[in-house]
């Protein structure tokens, strides 16, 4: 899996959130305004808080990214060079990007009446969340993914950040 960092967005950053799910990453989306609220789950969780918010300063033991940008993309790019996160692609769909919680594989007979018949007969293995119910498998969005993510990691940063495969 994917480091151990954890991370709390706030309401702006939606779209931030279910991408770093995707890449594996414990996203809590908080979409509440309270700003108390706020820090106190992010030290409950020991969660870095990401935000756009410019009402979040630094305090004491409370960890925080302020993004900049208004594009997803570039939000991400941020995130992964401030934290030098190290974005592994066996890592990639492991969490409902709905719900945050860890997939777990179904057998493939299981979900026949649940999805296309094309996805059943050229699909071999399914996740399923265990809270919403929702159904994933490798179709065309894992290699959109990684087509994102290297575009985004190849353009010229600072960071030591990579794409990894650890099945090499």
């Amino acid at each position: 899996m994917s480091e151990q960092k954890k991370f709390l967005v706030t309401r702006e950053l939606g779209r931030l959130a279910r991408w770093l799910r995707i890449l594996g990453f414990d996203t809590r989306y908080f979409s509440s305004a309270q700003k108390s609220q706020l820090i106190i789950c992010s030290l409950q969780e020991n969660r870095i808080i990401i935000t756009k918010s410019k009402n979040i300063g630094p305090r004491q033991g409370i960890r925080f990214i302020s993004v900049h940008s208004d594009f997803v993309k570039e939000q991400l790019r941020q995130v992964i060079h401030e934290l030098k996160l190290t974005v592994d692609k066996n890592d990639f769909f492991r969490r409902c990007i709905l719900c945050n919680i860890i997939l777990q594989p179904v057998e493939k007979d299981t979900v026949k009446n649940d999805v296309p018949e094309y996805v059943y007969q050229t699909q071999n293995e399914f996740m399923r969340c265990g809270r919403c119910g929702r159904l994933y498998w490798q179709g065309t969005h894992w290699g959109n993914v990684e087509a994102v993510l290297t575009e985004l990691l190849s353009k010229k940063t600072e960071s030591s950040s990579q794409l990894s495969d650890t099945t090499k």
